[in-house]
């Protein structure tokens, strides 16, 4: 593998007209921006409506969750699935079908009677949005190359940074303003044009035409779902439940005979696993795991500290994380150029560090926090979550042959979300743990504790716990900061060793 493999650029190869800005380039930048911007609005809108939906709905809000489990699960366990049939059947056929099916299925849960027909919609939903996942990065593998190439990499960071960003604000305003359904009929909106541009995308599939790998298709998929339906019970059932234990085994024993099926295919497999041998396709394909986890994890938690224990509004709460979701929204770009003057290398391993700073400094976050004080660990986060955004994507797709770039890109994908789906629920259960465990030490008994534990990591602080709620919520944030930094240092470290160029070189 050479190193210009890993700065965002390929050896030379004939020219294409998308590449010199004929017609279809900025139909196709477009169809894959907006389609990719759609997904983290799901997850994140979604969130934010569910209490109204489930009160509308008559449904309570626990039973409601699986609103938002059911598309995770398929959203999580089909991205490398999708990247195979795209590599065979064509990328821009499945990014059509993907586009179509997270439109057709936000407008059913839009019109949803009832919290049962939500849940069936939302989890083809998911298997919809794992198709445009995996198809979109490959599209723009296939019809760019040279400096459009990592514009248009660059676009698609920023695009999916601001759904991710700006779906907890966006929601919670239309849900104020319009009720719940309006959220989903804004991803429906969003799909028309998306899909429009996606018809003028070049199309392109593996010249080889292999036979699909049925075999290793089933196994990977089914292990992933397995792995994420453990993480659900858990939520729920707690990790030592027999609900739990048995699903993660399952999972285990998939995944580990998904690896011994594709050794055993080698060329004929969905995906040749032995690639994972060379450092440098590691580290940028579980890059997610130390750039986005963090990410999510304050963006689905940090404004129910902010609303529960600080009393702040869904409102303000929003305005006070834009230290951390504006230079997601602007810097994705900017990172592209700044690889392909430096290298994907120094971007990535720069990211992490700046991750880590952000997440040390959350040791000194408060409920009575001042806007500047929030800033002070929010802004690096953001600034490095927003420089890995920009070259992440070109990179996964940028160390395969072009010919496997779809199944590259449904790796690199699996790994972003199944990370984002690990770290939700890890961190609800180790926010609650140790909220549950100060009030313990409190005297309040085992039960009502982990009871008022969890309903503050939603946002509900009891007023006749507040105080000492708000002390073992913050002090839980603090412990998290800790782990976060440490993860992405490791990270950092990790990066840099595994892209060294002499490495590289002897591939």
């Amino acid at each position: 593998m050479t190193t210009s493999s890993l700065s965002g650029t390929r050896r030379s190869r004939p020219a294409r007209p998308e590449d010199d800005g004929g017609h279809g380039y900025w139909p196709t930048v477009a169809a894959v921006a907006s389609a990719s911007m759609m997904l983290p609005f799901s997850v994140t809108g979604a969130a934010v409506a569910l209490p109204s939906m489930a009160a509308d709905l008559g449904s309570s809000v626990g039973a409601a969750q699986w609103m938002l489990n059911a598309f995770n699960i398929t959203f999580a366990a089909l991205p490398l699935a999708a990247g195979g049939l795209a590599d065979r059947l064509g990328r821009r056929r499945v990014l059509l079908t993907g586009i179509a099916l997270v439109g057709a299925l936000s407008l059913l849960v839009a019109l949803a009677p009832s919290m049962a027909v939500a849940d069936v919609a939302r989890a083809v939903q998911g298997g919809g949005a794992a198709a445009v996942l995996a198809s979109g990065a490959a599209v723009l593998a296939h019809a760019t190359s040279g400096r459009r190439r990592r514009l248009a990499f660059g676009i698609l960071g920023t695009s999916f940074g601001a759904g991710l960003a700006s779906g907890p604000l966006v929601a919670g305003a239309l849900v104020e303003a319009a009720g719940w359904r309006s959220v989903f009929l804004l991803v429906a909106a969003m799909s028309l044009p998306a899909w429009l541009c996606a018809t003028r995308a070049p199309e392109s599939r593996d010249p080889a035409r292999r036979p699909l790998d049925v075999a290793g298709l089933t196994a990977f998929t089914a292990g992933l779902a397995c792995l994420s339906f453990a993480f659900v019970q858990a939520s729920s059932a707690g990790w030592g439940a027999a609900g739990t234990l048995l699903p993660l085994a399952a999972a285990v024993a998939l995944v580990a005979l998904f690896t011994a099926v594709e050794l055993r295919r080698a060329g004929r497999a969905m995906f040749d696993v032995r690639l994972f041998r060379r450092p440098e396709f590691a580290a940028v394909v579980c890059q997610p795991f130390t750039v986005t986890l963090g990410f999510v994890i304050l963006l689905v938690y940090l404004p129910a500290y902010l609303q529960g224990v600080a009393g702040r509004t869904v409102l303000a709460s929003g305005l006070l994380l834009l230290p951390m979701t504006a230079p997601v929204l602007l810097l994705p770009l900017a990172a592209g150029l700044l690889a392909a003057r430096t290298s994907v290398r120094a971007v990535l391993t720069g990211a992490s560090a700046l991750i880590a700073v952000g997440a040390l400094l959350l040791t000194t976050l408060r409920g009575d926090a001042s806007w500047w004080e929030l800033a002070l660990p929010l802004l690096p986060f953001g600034a490095g979550v927003g420089l890995a955004f920009g070259v992440m994507d070109n990179a996964a797709v940028g160390t395969v042959p072009v010919e496997n770039a779809g199944a590259a890109a449904g790796v690199f994908n699996t790994m972003r979300i199944t990370g984002e789906s690990v770290a939700v629920a890890g961190a609800a259960a180790l926010l609650t743990t140790l909220t549950a465990a100060r009030l313990g030490d409190g005297g309040l008994p085992a039960g009502p504790a982990a009871r008022l534990a969890g309903q503050a990591v939603q946002g509900k602080v009891d007023g006749a716990h507040h105080a000492a709620l708000a002390a073992g919520f913050t002090g839980a944030f603090h412990t998290l900061g800790l782990v976060l930094a440490a993860l992405s240092a490791l990270g950092a470290v990790l990066t840099y060793l595994a892209l060294a160029p002499h490495r590289a070189g002897r591939q």
